[in-house]
């Protein structure tokens, strides 16, 4: 088999896994691909570009650009990869698609604080150039990928380890299992989506800093640690599941929403933003379960912006943005009364 179709096969397995079977039905026996370039075109028969001196392919050609690829090595040790802590910091879209595939295998990382390479522990492959990384494999023992992040895209197909975003100002992170520890600490931009759970301190401020997030978006379908959000001064963190104790602390501006069961000491010590729980109309009734005693019962309204954010996460596909407790009216707690009660939490309200 050629080098050609080899890749195109491998090309056509990736895009099947991340995108879904319906993607392959695009392609029939009467569909071509070329490579030129490092860059796939889809071309049905008929149709195929051709070449010019102004233009390379018809408006109608499709083309497919393939990212760079880490796959975990199984011969890496006795014991594998799981065994070994990684940091990978530097490890980022815009820094890669500036170098060769030969420099990037080389690239300096820290195996349990020890010197070693990238191509020690991974399998490297694909093409840098579109800033879009795609990491298959247990990466739960990989930290600080994404750290300091500012445009790019990256995938990840499993579970990620600690640090995963931190101090990232833009692009995008997707990882479609969970998130260990520090997810997204320090963030000043871009978006971060995990279909899992994560972990403690998720969201919320490094040991030493004054704030936390301060600007970006962070969704988790599943439930976090405690402390998420923690001294978060800006944006917005939605969580699908139940979060721990002391979710908010210290908050200082942005929206939190729990869509589960909020933990105890919810929001203590906030100065300002919101924090909704989403959850049942019976947290009205349990409220001192989960808001501190120095939180004050307010009255009960309709928000204008609670329409526009459950539109925006709809958009996004938030599994809990479905939930009929967006159209009811909400029961204000203001708070923290020890730290100026300018801030806000909002249950649903006992109809």
């Amino acid at each position: 088999m050629h080098d050609k179709d080899q890749k195109a096969n491998a090309f056509h397995a990736r895009e099947q896994q991340t995108f879904g079977p319906a993607t392959s039905d695009r392609y029939n026996a009467d569909s071509a691909m070329l490579c030129l370039h490092g860059v796939f075109v889809i071309c049905t028969a008929g149709n195929v570009p051709k070449l010019h001196s102004k233009t390379l392919f018809k408006p109608s050609s499709r083309i497919l650009a393939m990212p760079l690829l880490l796959a975990v090595r199984t011969d890496s040790s006795d014991e594998g990869l799981p065994c070994r802590s990684l940091s990978v910091q530097g490890l980022l879209p815009e820094f890669v698609a500036t170098q060769s595939l030969a420099a990037i295998k080389q690239l300096p990382i820290l195996c349990d604080n020890q010197p070693a390479q990238l191509n020690d522990f991974f399998h490297v492959d694909g093409n840098p150039e579109d800033e879009q990384i795609e990491c298959c494999g247990d990466f739960s023992r990989v930290h600080f990928l994404g750290a300091g992040m500012q445009s790019g895209t990256i995938i990840v197909q499993g579970n990620l380890g600690r640090h995963s975003g931190e101090q990232m100002t833009g692009g995008k992170l997707l990882i479609k299992g969970s998130a260990a520890d520090w997810l997204a600490c320090g963030m000043q931009g871009g978006e971060i989506r995990v279909l899992g759970d994560a972990g403690n301190n998720a969201v919320g401020s490094l040991p030493g800093d004054r704030q936390g997030m301060i600007g970006g978006q962070v969704i988790i379908d599943g439930s976090v640690g405690s402390l998420a959000g923690s001294r978060m001064r800006r944006g917005l963190l939605a969580i699908g599941g139940n979060a721990g104790e002391a979710t908010g602390f210290e908050l200082l501006a942005g929206t939190i929403l729990i869509a589960g069961q909020p933990g105890p000491h919810t929001g203590l010590g906030m100065r300002r933003g919101s924090i909704v729980l989403l959850g049942t109309k019976s947290f009205c009734h349990e409220a001192s379960a989960y808001i501190p005693p120095t939180f004050l019962k307010g009255g009960i309204w309709r928000p204008a912006f609670m329409a526009l954010l459950a539109k925006h996460l709809v958009n996004t596909g938030f599994p809990a943005a479905q939930k009929t407790a967006w159209t009811g009216p909400w029961q204000q707690w203001h708070g923290d009364s020890l730290a100026g009660c300018r801030g806000e939490i909002l249950t649903p309200a006992i109809a």
